[in-house]
């Protein structure tokens, strides 16, 4: 009998842990980003959580962390240049004013004012955490409903802990956290600090950082003191980040050095692992919001910027930019190359030494060669312009040639004006396109011409021009430079 009625016992706890794991799990989630800091230790008139990591404003990544834990709401308490920080922020969360920034616990104070009447749990993260991970803030979040938490830091171990706040108190509910400057001798030297980042249940927050005191060295309101109030009810926790990497906050102008390494190493790793091939990764850097498929493969001192998109197989030599370019497949970008803004399709070959500015389209099959600049034009599929031109503000046909030297003159000084190029022309080096003008399909350009006028489809354009041959000019010429030497 008693055997029976402890098997139900036992169920009944199963259930209940069940039901209880199950209401903590569907508790909703807030999160207040702090982003109110000048950061005066950066040296720099821009806001601190607008500097750039992996080109992106490092607020940016700490809300993409964020996202990815589904909070209901995001509020961002912003401060220096508020203005920037919002229009950086965007839709992606809410922005509210700290007028005047009087320490960690009256930020959040602010926020929660933003969250009045929210129930449930706030995660507290620091906008200048660029390396945040969502993985490691879900993971705060199960532990600390998991623990039954009010109050749960985030903390890590470092070999310098610096001015970091020392977590003195852990276990059995019991956190403390002393910052750097009002620490003892003896508890700076404790290397398990705090990262500042926090899980709060709300109504508990919403109660208490109003309560807080600013009797310390900095005479502001710490929000690590709330670890100690939930203390007192054994209701606070530590957990450990895995990766101290993580909780890097950038402070100075070396801090965002090293998080720009350690991100570009977390982006590199990445994309090997997804079949990308680096000749020497440690020269090469990668925008977060670029998309590499597999088999490229990219040479050293390559920058690559924006949402750059390469198609798979495509080869990228070296010393090459790439700014928020669309590369197709099977792609070769030889030796420094510099595009921005522009597209190319499968099976292009640039370089080396080829400038692609904004809006410039190649088709299938283009080639771009040597010291060949194109802006906004779009040039068809198996066109080439392979040495020493300039092509602007013009459409170019399919299996076109533009020889050597060929100048589209595409501005009067006043206005750009657009020309067109028809399929299967072929056009003499030294040749200028003054714009507008209009070349029909299966066009010759004689080399050195200056087309002003419109082209009829299958004829050829020529300036006639007389060539002159002086017999002995030469001999005379020489004789003449050896006399000038010798009164020298």
């Amino acid at each position: 009998m008693s055997r029976v009625k402890t098997q139900k016992k036992t169920a009944t706890g199963a259930k209940s842990a069940k039901r209880k794991a199950g209401a903590a799990a569907a508790r909703p989630l807030a999160c207040i980003v702090l982003a109110a800091g000048q950061g005066t230790r950066m040296r720099s008139a821009a806001a601190k959580v607008l500097h750039v990591v992996a080109g992106r404003p490092l607020i940016s990544h700490v809300l993409t962390a964020v996202e990815g834990a589904r909070p209901q709401r995001i509020v961002v308490v912003v401060g220096h240049q508020a203005e920037a920080v919002r229009e950086t922020v965007g839709g992606r969360a809410e922005c509210v004013l700290q007028a005047e920034q009087r320490g960690t616990g009256h930020a959040v104070g602010i926020g929660m004012k933003r969250l009045r009447g929210f129930a449930g749990d706030v995660l507290v993260v620091c906008g200048d955490v660029p390396l945040m991970t969502t993985a490691t803030l879900k993971g705060l979040l199960r532990e600390h409903r998991k623990r039954g938490a009010t109050a749960t830091v985030l903390g890590m171990h470092v070999d310098d802990p610096s001015d970091y706040g020392r977590i003195v108190g852990a276990g059995d509910g019991d956190v403390r956290i002393v910052e750097y400057r009002d620490a003892s001798p003896a508890e700076r030297r404790i290397t398990e600090v705090n990262s500042g980042t926090y899980c709060f249940d709300a109504e508990f927050l919403r109660k208490r950082v109003g309560g807080l005191a600013s009797n310390n060295a900095q005479g502001e309101f710490y929000l690590t003191d709330l670890l100690e109030v939930a203390s007192c009810d054994r209701r606070a926790a530590l957990i450990v980040a895995e990766d101290d990497s993580e909780t890097l906050g950038v402070n100075t102008r070396f801090d965002l050095a090293r998080a720009e390494a350690l991100m570009q190493e977390r982006i590199l790793i990445d994309l090997m692992d997804k079949g990308v091939g680096f000749l020497d990764p440690s020269s090469v850097y990668v925008s977060a919001d670029a998309k590499i498929a597999r088999d490229v493969i990219i040479g050293p001192s390559v920058r690559i910027d924006g949402a750059t998109r390469i198609g798979e197989g495509t080869q990228i030599d070296g010393c090459c930019h790439l700014a928020d370019t669309v590369i197709g497949r099977d792609c070769h970008i030889k030796w420094g190359t510099v595009t921005r803004e522009a597209s190319m399709r499968d099976g292009c070959i640039l370089g080396p030494y080829a400038h692609l500015r904004p809006q410039a389209e190649l088709a299938e099959g283009v080639h771009i060669g040597n010291f060949v600049e194109v802006k906004k034009s779009k040039i068809g599929r198996g066109s080439k312009a392979n040495h020493l031109t300039y092509i602007g503000d013009t459409t170019i046909g399919r299996a076109t040639n533009i020889g050597a030297g060929t100048i589209t003159c595409n501005y009067d000084g006043f206005a750009k004006h657009s020309s067109v190029i028809g399929d299967r022309v072929q056009i003499g080096s030294d040749t200028q396109l003054v714009a507008p003008v209009r070349l029909g399909n299966d066009v010759f350009v004689a080399a050195g011409t200056t087309v002003t006028k419109d082209v009829p489809a299958g004829s050829l354009a020529m300036n006639e021009k007389r060539q002159l041959n002086r017999k002995g000019w030469v001999a005379q010429f020489r004789k003449r430079a050896a006399a000038t030497k010798k009164v020298k």
